[in-house]
């Protein structure tokens, strides 16, 4: 059975000239969610309230009433995002018993005032702690392309719910990769945008000085958009410029170390495609780049600041925490004030650095994961979950890290597991991120690469 796959503009144009309704769109969604795969992508389904929502929205379009760009489209939300009435569970029973929210954080609101409905919370790694998407207390959604292996986290359920036709896109959070992660093993667009352009405010937090918030979607163009939305922007006139004349940096220190065969045979045929086109592709060292790893020692700023929010929760409910989760957050006790100070400057200086050798490019390209999404059955172990968490994060980590912006994309060829290309932009330059991702992907979909149909797990 296969997913038909509709990206916003053809929903929009169906509910436009009435082929579509919005009730028939969430009701569609909330038949997928109801299904086996979707007990596990989702934590609530939000059905009669969506319900509710879409009717109305088909009441608003009937009347002539000017409703929002994302007027009855189907969206999901992330478990770390406050949803008023419902609990934000950040895929923990830790916070099972938690009062539900008293109204929705600021993304979501955003959304709904520009007409997306809410189908749900979906599942994710607990508290956002890794890259793979494994969830053992709520489950881990299954891979649409091939449900023995995982979806990629930590916005594992995001990827699937829009990827199974639950969703027409989904919100999620990016603080080390959990946006692009799961897009790239998943067959979809994700975007990271610059973190000061989130609001994190009603969002279970991971690491404030990395968090980031962003949107898992169909295409470059439905990411903008939903971006858009969440910073209070217009509709985007996304204008991908010409590729003949970009200049794209290809870093050549640590972004390809150790790049499975998968990844790096469809790496090279994206980068074929895109010089054939006329992009210039420039091999650069960017030696900078392999002093990464001093920012992730002793777990980093993210071990430090998750350990400052979870150190009281762990103390009265360990014993409900996922074991691989509570370990990393253990390790944030070690660091003190002198050394998260330290990060922070060391951090500064590396950011200062990549400002510095991205400036004579529109963007850097790389492989957005090292490795197309491993089997489960793999990962019981931990050191091999250790192992392939690392490597699954190591790509992505480097643009929160280093303060950048990054949109992943398919670029596989047809019949083989997904693979993400990132689009890497300087700090600041969403936007034109965005618009170069869009001329890449229109390359790539022209060499018939990122884009056939997913069989449904």
């Amino acid at each position: 059975m296969f997913v038909d796959l509709r990206a916003f503009a053809q929903l929009r144009r169906a509910l436009a000239d009435g082929t579509a309704t919005a009730e028939s769109l969430v009701r569609e969604a909330l038949a997928r969610a109801a299904g086996e795969a979707g007990r596990i992508v989702f934590t609530e389904v939000f059905a009669p309230q969506a319900q509710a929502e879409a009717r109305a929205a088909d009441l608003y379009r009937a009347a002539g009433v000017a409703t929002g760009p994302l007027a009855g489209l189907p969206v999901s939300v992330k478990d770390l995002f406050d949803v008023a009435g419902h609990v934000t569970r950040a895929g923990s029973r830790a916070l099972a018993d938690a009062p539900a929210a008293a109204a929705d954080a600021p993304a979501v609101a955003r959304l709904r005032a520009a007409g997306a409905v809410i189908v749900g919370h979906t599942n994710m790694t607990e508290f956002a702690f890794s890259g793979l998407g494994i969830n053992p207390h709520y489950g881990t959604p299954p891979n649409p392309w091939d449900a023995a292996r995982i979806p990629g986290g930590s916005s594992s359920g995001a990827a699937v719910s829009v990827a199974l036709g639950m969703a027409a896109a989904a919100l999620g959070t990016d603080t080390g990769g959990s946006v692009r992660i799961p897009a790239a093993f998943c067959g979809l667009v994700g975007f990271k945008p610059t973190a000061a352009r989130s609001d994190i405010h009603g969002v279970v937090p991971l690491s404030p000085s990395l968090d980031s918030v962003g949107p898992i979607a169909r295409s470059v163009a439905d990411c903008a958009l939903i971006d858009a939305m969440l910073v209070g922007g217009a509709v985007p006139r996304l204008a991908p410029p010409p590729l003949a004349g970009l200049r794209f940096a290809l870093p050549q220190a640590y972004v390809l170390d150790g790049l499975d065969d998968g990844v790096a045979k469809a790496f090279g045929r994206a980068l074929s495609a895109l010089s054939g086109l006329g992009a210039r592709l420039e091999e650069v060292p960017f030696a900078h780049l392999s002093a990464i790893p001093e920012l992730l020692a002793g777990g980093g700023l993210v071990a430090a600041e998750s350990y400052a929010w979870h150190r009281a929760l762990l103390a009265e409910k360990r014993a409900l925490y996922d074991p691989r989760v509570a370990v990393r957050i253990d390790r944030g006790a070690a660091i003190s004030a002198a050394d998260y100070l330290d990060l922070q400057a060391l951090r500064a200086v590396r950011i200062a650095e990549m400002d510095a050798a991205m400036e004579p490019f529109d963007a850097v390209l790389m492989p957005t994961v090292a490795c197309v999404a491993p089997r489960l059955a793999d990962l019981a172990e931990d050191a091999a979950y250790t192992r392939v968490n690392a490597l699954a994060l190591r790509n992505t980590t480097v643009g929160n890290l280093l303060d950048l912006c990054a949109v992943s994309l398919p670029c596989q060829q047809p019949g083989d597991l997904p693979v993400g290309l990132s689009v890497v932009g300087r700090r600041g330059s969403d936007r034109a991120t965005l618009s170069f991702a869009a001329a890449v992907e229109g390359a790539l979909c022209g060499a018939g690469l990122g884009r056939p149909m997913m069989q449904q797990a």
